[in-house]
């Protein structure tokens, strides 16, 4: 082994630390992983930067953004509609939606599906009075499956097509995952509809049990000139018990009262902290005359309650807010919005919401200005769990956009153009139509993978021009020597879904790629045998909240715990190995 394969395997074995630790945001890691390296002499420095420009990232950046355009069209919420309905039982539900979610995966961003459909399964929850923990789960894991089928659809199946192009001469075609994508996505789909989402855990404190999402711990101001004042805080009991809210403390001076505080005369500024959900929250906030506490930075800029609404948001791993409390972001004075409340995996959180750290899957009650809702949440990078946060949409023009957008896609898949300028194409042709408005164009991209794609790629193409993908293709053609080609394809597989149901499938693919090309290599069979299976192997990450933003974002609505998925997602994976594997060996023959 040579110096500069021990600098880049201490360097990746650094970053997947980091990335499994998780404590650091994973585009930090990565581009402090590609500095290092360049530092170091082991990625060239003329090329420390060409990840940014490298199709795989380029493509992912357009595929967000006409995702975005597809939503704005009300394209995906005249279909949904059409299709979703409260009266149908789990099983029906699941396969409707998740199979319209798989579909609809196969042409934008899988995370982006979710957002779309992941309110209409709450809502629909609810109106069926139903735990949305049981159908959760199975419409994020339908969205992953989904992705697998065209080239487009996920990350992985993107940068395996570049890798193929930069090793091979020429990249996958659009539809080229279609036959082994769609047969493993149905396999599965048949799985979570009638099996899968039985084997959730369930328990009472799951989100969407009845009308109401989640309850929350919000506060409430006792103001000037109350009617409140002077009167004991147990006079309050009879409002709680009607409106189904529970008084859980009284705060004063920004100190909590200890010991029994029934019997406490109120004061103007007495904050009580208040355990509801969001409806039962304003029903006995307008009934007592209480009113939503300002910080004194915060008392100039938000206004009234007048023009006010609750919203719903659920935090992801990348979003602003997540690890930082809503005071260190200026949520109040920058947004003129108020935290009101955290519910967190079907618990709530008891400390003061405003200082209190936000973690991804954590649903917010905020308190926001009725006309910059939206924006509120777009810039918090959340995803918004009641309709009424969700983008306004001109459905008008639905036919227009997906029109472009079948344009877009056939004139790449008959090679009249490369992907990367027909998605180019297709985002420019979505501003001059105004289906997305200019302003909104970059916010829908997820720089932080960009980032982690354009700093991890040099680092993985100076691990293969190093002979260090050679080194460890080596070490697993030894692991199965003797043993049939399919054996070594079944332990790439594997390798592959591990690292992705702890790490970001996104690197795990730009690892795993290559080493697939290098095994074939020594075997002397078809190399797109092995990139088909690593193409579907990173897809997989269905053990952990933290293999797939999709798995991490269902967290706090489904009311799940980190030990949950394995239950529903390890069957799904050993079934992904005994369908993928045969399709892969039928459709790409060794």
């Amino acid at each position: 082994m040579t110096i500069d394969q021990l600098i880049l395997f201490a360097i990746f074995v650094a970053m997947f630390s980091m990335f499994a630790w998780g404590r650091v945001r994973f585009d930090i890691v990565a581009l402090g992983g590609l500095l290092i390296g360049v530092v170091l002499g082991v990625v060239p420095s003329d090329e420390t930067f060409s990840g940014f420009g490298h199709p795989a990232t380029i493509i992912v950046a357009m595929v967000l953004i006409a995702s975005a355009g597809l939503t704005r069209s009300g394209a995906v919420g005249i279909v949904s509609r059409h299709l979703v309905r409260s009266d149908r039982g789990i099983t029906s539900h699941i396969l409707t939606l998740g199979g319209f979610s798989a579909v609809l995966s196969g042409f934008i961003n899988n995370i982006a599906a979710l957002a779309l459909l992941m309110p209409v399964d709450t809502q629909i929850a609810a109106k069926a009075k139903r735990a949305a923990g049981k159908t959760l789960m199975p419409l994020a894991f339908a969205t992953i499956l989904g992705g697998m089928i065209t080239m487009i659809g996920t990350p992985p199946n993107i940068i395996v097509a570049s890798i193929r192009k930069q090793e091979l001469g020429s990249s996958f075609a659009m539809f080229d995952f279609t036959p082994v994508g769609l047969g493993v996505a149905l396999a599965g789909l048949i799985y979570v509809t009638f099996i899968g989402w039985r084997l959730i855990p369930q328990r009472e404190e799951g989100v969407g049990q009845a009308e109401d999402l989640a309850d929350y711990v919000a506060e409430l101001l006792v103001p000037e000139g109350s009617k409140l004042i002077g009167k004991r805080l147990g006079s309050l009991d009879p409002a709680a018990e009607d409106a189904d809210v529970a008084i859980l403390s009284l705060l004063r001076d920004g100190k909590r009262r200890r010991g029994p505080s029934r019997n406490a005369i109120l004061e103007a500024d007495d904050i009580l902290l208040i355990e509801a959900s969001p409806a039962r929250l304003e029903e006995f906030r307008q009934e007592t005359g209480l009113a939503f506490p300002e910080s004194p930075s915060d008392k100039a800029r938000i206004p009234t309650d007048e023009g006010q609404i609750l919203v719903e948001a659920v935090a992801r791993e990348d979003s602003r807010i997540t690890g930082r409390t809503a005071q260190a972001i200026g949520l109040g004075w920058r947004q003129q919005t108020i935290l009101m409340g955290i519910s967190r995996r079907g618990r709530t959180i008891r400390d003061r919401a405003r200082r209190t750290t936000i973690e991804a899957g954590d649903i917010l009650l905020l308190l926001a200005p009725e006309d910059t809702a939206e924006h509120v949440v777009e810039w918090l990078g959340c995803l918004p769990l009641a309709s009424r946060a969700h983008p306004i949409t001109d459905e008008t023009k639905a036919p227009l956009a997906i029109s472009l957008f079948a344009v877009a896609i056939l004139s790449a898949s008959f090679g009249l153009v490369s992907m990367p300028v027909a998605l180019g194409l297709l985002v420019v042709a979505f501003v001059l139509a105004r289906i997305l408005p200019t302003k909104e164009l970059y916010s829908h991209v997820d720089w932080p993978v960009i980032v982690l794609l354009g700093s991890v790629i040099p680092l993985g193409l100076a691990l293969d021009s190093t002979g260090g993908t050679q080194l460890i293709a080596s070490g697993l053609t030894s692991l199965t020597s003797g043993l049939p080609a399919w054996v070594s394809i079944l332990v790439l597989m594997v390798v592959t879904m591990t690292m992705s149901d702890i790490l970001n499938n996104n690197a795990t693919t730009i690892i795993a790629a290559p080493v697939g090309i290098r095994v074939a290599e020594q075997l002397q069979v078809n190399p797109d045998t092995f990139l088909m299976a690593v193409a579907v192997a990173a897809s997989c990450a269905f053990l952990t909240p933290i293999g797939h933003q999709n798995n991490t974002v269902i967290l706090g609505p489904g009311g799940y715990r980190f030990g949950d998925y394995w239950h529903m997602g390890l069957p799904l994976e050993i079934l992904v190995l005994a369908v993928g594997i045969p399709l892969i060996l039928v459709v790409w023959p060794l």
